[in-house]
């Protein structure tokens, strides 16, 4: 399970990314243009980790080479980390878990945890919302909705693991805590979702309303903890909205020590 991480991760990403392009050809070909170009837009948060992924490749040493760039600029960036990943960890086999390689796979995972939050999360709800609320029985939206729910939970999944794996003592999550921490996401993300999606279906535009007030709560409530992961005013302020809003949908763990009385008031607030 250790070695075939990445390639595991890979290939979901590669069936999420075809889903999505079969998706945008039967819009196309169907001649529903307001869905093709709401699915071609929810591509353009994702550049965003395909940026930050750039800046470290220089930090790190490497040299702003044509082919670097043109792979970011495909939004291929975080594929490239992911087979540098498992091109290490092959040479690596054998001898041992280094350091650097903990360190690629935690780069990859962060980013590849961005760019499903700003790229996968708003696919899956329009896609959702065409398959449950706007009737539409084609096979594509849903299919690629399901896939790009996958993906977003196992990014969360990936996370969690590396986080694991930099931690003292490296440890190690078995395939069956994997599975369950896998279920665990791809559910409560799969019900908010779709609760979010009846409820615009009901009420249409009062979604906007409600996701507005549940932001706002969990921004404030991420101020009153006072995270010190961002020490910058301003960047402080901008990472507890911007967090604020992915606890609209999933909790991510931001702060050292025992989490179970965090994640009991997410849960009771939500």
């Amino acid at each position: 399970m250790r070695g075939s991480f990445p390639g595991l991760c890979l290939a979901l990403l590669a069936a999420e990314r075809c889903a999505r392009l079969c998706t945008i050809i039967h819009y196309v070909l169907s001649g529903q243009y307001v869905w093709f170009w709401l699915t071609v837009s929810c591509l353009v948060p994702g550049y965003a980790a395909q940026l930050l992924s750039a800046l470290w490749f220089r930090a790190d040493g490497h040299q702003p080479r044509c082919c670097l760039l043109v792979l970011h600029a495909l939004q291929l960036g975080i594929w490239k980390r992911y087979w540098d990943v498992l091109q290490m960890a092959r040479k690596a086999r054998g001898n041992g878990i280094t350091r650097e390689l903990l360190m690629q796979q935690g780069d990859a995972s962060v980013l590849r945890l961005l760019e499903a939050l700003l790229q996968s999360l708003p696919h899956v709800l329009l896609q959702a919302y065409v398959f449950v609320a706007v009737d539409h029985t084609d096979l594509f939206p849903g299919v690629s909705a399901g896939l790009s729910l996958l993906s977003l939970a196992w990014a969360l999944v990936s996370y969690s693991r590396s986080m694991c794996l930099l931690k003292p003592g490296h440890l190690y999550l078995p395939a069956t805590a994997l599975l369950c921490l896998l279920l665990w996401r791809t559910g409560m993300l799969g019900t908010r979702v779709l609760a979010l999606v009846l409820f615009a279906r009901l009420y249409s535009y009062w979604v906007f309303a409600v996701v507005g007030i549940h932001w706002l709560v969990m921004s404030f409530w991420l101020v009153a903890q006072q995270t010190d992961i961002v020490t910058a005013p301003c960047h402080w302020r901008l990472f507890n909205c911007l967090l604020g809003a992915i606890y609209v949908f999933c909790y991510i763990n931001v702060r050292p020590g025992p989490s179970k009385l965090r994640v009991g008031v997410f849960y009771a607030v939500s």
